[in-house]
């Protein structure tokens, strides 16, 4: 993350505990039993250190309540600037964005390293099984075993453990910059004008098929209009637009509102004639998506699914 910017781009890695090369450092991370801020200093290990990102940072929320490792305290301190270096220099990233993005890289990959740093169990209980691909696991092979008879040096391992986590990193903060917040706004942007697409604003439409789900639970948040979203619209392919049933949370397969029960596991023709609907493709067994051949026949499934009073099949 230093690297990135430009007061340490240049700047000489020295690996030591000598607190006199220590001294002599611009700044340091992770060694020398010291954390302040304001002498550059980023140690983690102290017995007396116990600071979270919410500790640190309490106008980012409460939730962030893991114990820091050095590399949360260096995003903690740098991880805006570090975000800002690597957006688009055409298009930087307004205040609200950029508060968006470092929460979302904290979350899903800061966070990470400072549970596994400090031993923070991902559970209460035993996990059923075991993930041996994550991030430091794949920084722990490059070290040497334990009975290999090859003479490493380590700083030149330590490089390929930058450029692994560096390439993790670059692509997960280009992912959120570039990918996830255009979808986001595209979410928000509907969300404003669901009013336009019918009285009730309970449907949305999108115009392409994206990953929607965690966009809309956390803005509806945002936006005071939590549970209120129904039915979201979007283009499959060519000649067939889909409606789908927002469920009750990000990962259920509960929904809002289902489509009108007397559709379920219905097709074709039979569909249409059953719903008064021209052009059906379907409706799913559990009432949880259903297609037809043009938006507007997938905006009529949506309100006469929404206006039914009876959900009882």
């Amino acid at each position: 993350m230093l690297k990135q910017l430009p007061e340490f781009k240049d700047a000489e890695i020295v690996r030591t505990r000598d607190n006199r090369k220590l001294d002599e450092c611009d700044i340091v991370v992770d060694v020398g039993s010291v954390f302040d801020h304001d002498k550059k200093r980023y140690d983690h290990h102290q017995r007396e250190f116990t600071d979270t990102l919410y500790s640190l940072r309490p106008e980012l929320g409460d939730k962030y309540k893991i114990k820091l490792s050095s590399a949360g305290l260096i995003y903690t301190y740098y991880g805006e600037k570090v975000l800002q270096q690597l957006a688009p220099k055409e298009v930087p990233l307004s205040a609200e964005d950029l508060r968006t993005i470092y929460k979302k890289v904290y979350e899903n990959f800061i966070e990470e390293i400072d549970a596994i740093d400090n031993g923070v169990p991902m559970t209460d209980e035993e996990p059923r099984y075991k993930i041996r691909t994550h991030l430091s696991v794949r920084v722990g092979r490059l070290n040497p075993e334990w009975n290999t008879n090859q003479i490493i040096n380590i700083d030149e391992v330590f490089e390929k453990a930058m450029k692994l986590v560096s390439e993790e990193f670059l692509y997960l903060v280009n992912y959120f910059i570039s990918v996830w917040l255009p979808a986001r706004d595209y979410v928000k942007s509907s969300l404003e004008n669901r009013f336009q697409v019918h009285k009730s604003g309970n449907i949305l439409v999108f115009n392409e098929r994206f990953p929607w789900k965690e966009h809309l639970f956390d803005l509806e948040t945002e936006m005071g209009i939590v549970n209120e979203t129904k039915y979201v619209l979007f283009q499959d392919k060519p000649k067939s637009w889909r409606v789908q049933c927002v469920p009750v949370n990000p990962t259920s397969f509960i929904t809002r509102k289902p489509l009108h029960p007397k559709w379920w596991g219905v097709r074709d023709d039979e569909l249409s004639e059953v719903s008064g609907i021209d052009g059906c493709i379907f409706c799913h067994s559990t009432g949880f998506i259903g297609g037809n051949n043009t938006k507007e026949g997938a905006l009529k499934m949506a309100v006469v699914s929404l206006e039914a009073k009876d959900q009882n099949k």
